[in-house]
């Protein structure tokens, strides 16, 4: 056992490819974000880890791995099914490196919420020689029932005759699967995750989601909805829906039948703010309109209207510009910004959105769409990099990172 509290730590998440309850599983999006970018971020975050490792067998979970900065380790077909299990992958993933790290940490993309506070507290635990493994509980105080071979129920851990109150009951533990923190010498001995002393890393109840199944990933979505609060967004550009967003998704029609709106002037600072700064921007707009493109003119910014697929013009938008995508925000608020604010390392969402696409959002703005709502993000996006620019750290240090939800 290591009783170095500086031992060297390594990250091993495996990611295979071939869920069946849920395809490509580690690629869906919370909050934004990948199930496997939150995991590396909340990793990353940790003060002990030296590296991640990201074990699969799928070209697109490959490539988003090398896009947050995870080693990959290539897994061969014969424990990349469903039978293959996790000590396997480890194993393996340990076999191919020169020197070995003194913990090992085994982390599932399926818990979507990990604090690094936690995980460096486990890790503490294991390089202080106090237990070999220490793995992420919450705390269940539930009366527990089983059946036995007639159907007939008995109580499990409890008194049917004694129904205490809830403070007044020990409560059991219940395995979050987010992390396992072990030291290595001892895993490679006993070739599994459960041996030698065992510390019990207790979790908030609120961190404790784990996603096995779609509707595991929708009640996620939906707790985790309303997002991590950002403090700052260092990013190099900023694309804008136009109703809804600089506007009230409201408008006025004449008996002329010609439409004008209402804006923010707030926000005409804020693109006024970010053009000093460098960013680039666009309005992308799937209305035809010529008060989008007049409005577009007056802020000196490009504009892209009547587009049906926004996708498709973001992505070449972005490339014309040589912008890389995790570095670009996107702030919509209805079902026909889904797709663009998927492409994004930032997407936003006005306050007033739908709730679908509030799911889909990184960070969710306090200010409804016409109202100061691009001046908000353009706050925020100042604020990034200025925070990035003092102190010299890498862009995602100037955010609150996934797990703080």
């Amino acid at each position: 056992m290591s009783t170095n509290s500086e031992a060297k730590t390594l990250v091993i998440i495996p990611a295979r490819g071939g869920s069946k309850g849920i395809p490509l599983k580690n690629m869906r999006r919370i909050g934004g974000q990948t199930l496997l970018a939150r995991a590396i971020e909340s990793a990353f975050a940790t003060p002990s880890v030296i590296d991640v490792v990201v074990s699969t067998d799928h070209p697109d979970i490959k490539a988003e791995a090398l896009a947050h900065g995870a080693t990959v380790i290539d897994r061969p077909a014969e424990i990349a099914g469903d039978t293959a299990s996790s000590e396997s992958v480890l194993l393996h993933a340990l076999g191919t490196l020169d020197v070995l790290p003194q913990i090992t940490i085994f982390i599932q993309c399926t818990s979507p919420v990990i604090d690094p506070a936690d995980l460096q507290a486990a890790i503490t635990t294991v390089a202080s020689g106090a237990a070999d493994v220490s793995f992420s509980v919450v705390p269940d105080h539930g009366f527990h029932w089983a059946c036995d071979e007639t159907g007939s129920a008995h109580a499990i851990g409890h008194d049917v005759a004694r129904r205490p109150r809830r403070q007044d009951r020990e409560p059991r533990f219940r395995e979050t699967g987010a992390f396992y923190v072990m030291d290595t010498e001892g895993f490679l001995d006993a070739g599994h995750r459960f041996f030698g002393s065992l510390a019990l890393a207790r979790v908030p109840e609120e961190h404790g989601i784990d996603i096995d199944t779609m509707a595991d990933l929708e009640l996620a979505q939906w707790r985790l909805a309303r997002t991590t609060p950002a403090l700052g967004l260092d990013v190099d550009a900023l694309v804008t829906d136009f109703d809804g967003v600089h506007t009230a998704d409201t408008a006025y029609l004449g008996q002329d039948g010609m439409e004008s709106v209402r804006i923010s002037r707030a926000d005409g600072m804020g693109i006024s703010l970010l053009k000093k700064a460098g960013i680039h921007l666009m309005i992308l707009s799937s209305e035809t309109n010529p008060v989008v493109t007049a409005r577009a003119t007056k802020l000196g910014i490009d504009v892209a209207q009547g587009v049906n697929d926004k996708a498709r013009v973001l992505k070449r938008w972005m490339a014309e510009r040589g912008l890389d995508p995790e570095r670009v925000a996107y702030l919509g608020n209805d079902v026909n910004d889904l797709d663009p604010m998927s492409l994004v390392g930032w997407p936003l969402t006005v306050a007033d959105a739908r709730e679908e696409v509030h799911a889909a959002a990184r960070h969710r703005l306090a200010t409804p769409g016409g109202h100061g709502a691009v001046r908000e993000a353009a706050d925020l996006i100042l604020t990034g990099r200025t925070a990035t620019n003092q102190s010299a750290a890498p862009s995602h240090l100037a955010v609150v990172p996934a797990w703080a939800n």
